[in-house]
């Protein structure tokens, strides 16, 4: 049984600054930028891709790292991660998630960022994938697996 603690109040901050400093990055590696984006669909330039794949070497790096030594959390817990069962349904969600992307030129982690600097058309995109989060949870039982 997990011993999880509520976090409340100012103890929340750390989470803030580090969404603020998270939000800053994407801003100045320009990877919130729809004509980056779009160069990136028109298979046009390899920065998005260079920055995809470097996301991708780190974090299978860091899961690598986690299993073979043993990780744990700041707080002293394992870290368990599980297998994932391949299923044709992600092809397809990865298949709308894509061209969404294409369409909006935002995914969810850079909406913020965009809306931080003033972009504020995007606010339209940010509620879109707000709707479509909870059309996917009422429709999530009757999709194929």
């Amino acid at each position: 049984m997990s011993t999880i603690k509520s976090e409340k109040g100012f103890a929340l901050a750390k989470y803030l600054l580090v969404g603020m400093f998270f939000g800053i990055v994407l801003v100045k590696a320009e990877v919130i930028s729809w004509f980056r984006i779009q160069e990136m669909f028109r298979l046009q330039s390899f920065h998005m891709y260079g920055v995809i794949g470097a996301a991708i070497a780190v974090g299978m790096l860091s899961i690598f790292l986690i299993k073979k030594f043993n990780i744990k959390t700041v707080s002293g817990e394992k870290v368990v991660i599980k297998d994932k069962e391949f299923r044709k349904g992600q092809v397809i969600g990865g298949f709308i998630f894509g061209l969404g992307w294409a369409v909006t030129g935002a995914c969810p982690g850079p909406i913020f960022a965009q809306i931080g600097i003033g972009y504020t058309v995007v606010i339209v995109t940010f509620i879109s994938a707000l709707l479509g989060t909870w059309v996917y949870g009422r429709l999530a039982d009757k999709l194929p697996n």
